[in-house]
């Protein structure tokens, strides 16, 4: 219940920083600019999430099942080369990740796409592992003593179980992720980068923020949105489990 609380308070904090931040665009303009140029913004904005969407789905596609696939007795032993493989993409700097990538595949929005599925991988792929690793031995047992297979005991059990811990992992990445793909105007891979970059080097804060704010709000929203569907699939006794811990 604590946690519950805290997360409330450091929600409110959030939006009193986000109201301080509109009105602070508003004096600088960047409304005027937005409300001239709307086309702009929509088509950038467009770009934007298309970036997230390809990369952070391709992100979930690969390190989902194989989070799975390294928590099986068989497989192991190799969890710390798909980990630490996965550290990379954390621990180099994302204009480093697109540098490199740049070399080989070239500049525009695939090299982009590339660059941020690798940065993406990490959280999904560890929260996977813990997720699974974290139920409860006695639950697995249960499900062993009443028969069910190994396939029931991962997609009835374990799967099911460590979902909230899955879901939180994607929720982190694709959050993080929009913000990193603004670095994608740097390679010729568009999105809201375009203004923000054109207004630091232009000097113009109205612009800057044009970009900036539609990032922000970008990713409140799939932040909310993400946690009412976590809401959703998760079962309620679950959830009932979570809050009381």
């Amino acid at each position: 219940m604590k946690g519950k609380k805290l997360e409330k308070i450091i929600r409110i904090l959030l939006l009193f920083i986000v109201m301080a931040i509109v009105v602070w665009a508003f004096k600088a303009g960047s409304f005027d600019f937005m409300m001239n140029n709307p086309g702009d913004l929509l088509y950038l904005g467009g770009q934007h999430i298309r970036l997230v969407a390809i990369s952070s789905l391709f992100a979930i596609l690969i390190a989902v099942p194989l989070g799975i696939i390294i928590t099986r007795p068989k497989y192991k032993k190799y969890d710390w080369i798909v980990i630490n493989f996965a550290n990379v993409g954390q621990t180099i700097p994302t204009l480093a990740i697109l540098a490199l990538i740049m070399s080989y595949l070239g500049l525009g929005w695939q090299t982009a796409v590339f660059a941020l599925w690798f940065n993406s991988l990490l959280p999904i792929l560890r929260n996977t592992v813990a997720g699974i690793e974290s139920v409860n031995r006695s639950i697995l047992d249960a499900g062993e003593g009443m028969g069910m297979t190994r396939k029931q005991i991962l997609w009835k059990l374990e799967i099911t179980n460590a979902l909230p811990i899955i879901l939180a992992g994607i929720r982190t990445s694709i959050v993080i992720n929009v913000g990193s793909a603004a670095l994608a105007f740097l390679i010729g891979g568009g999105g809201l980068g375009d203004l923000i970059f054109t207004g630091i080097a232009m000097s113009d804060t109205g612009i800057m923020l044009s970009g900036a704010i539609p990032v922000i709000f970008l990713a409140i929203f799939l932040d909310f949105i993400l946690g009412m569907f976590e809401k959703v699939v998760v079962s309620k006794g679950i959830q009932r489990n979570l809050e009381a811990a």
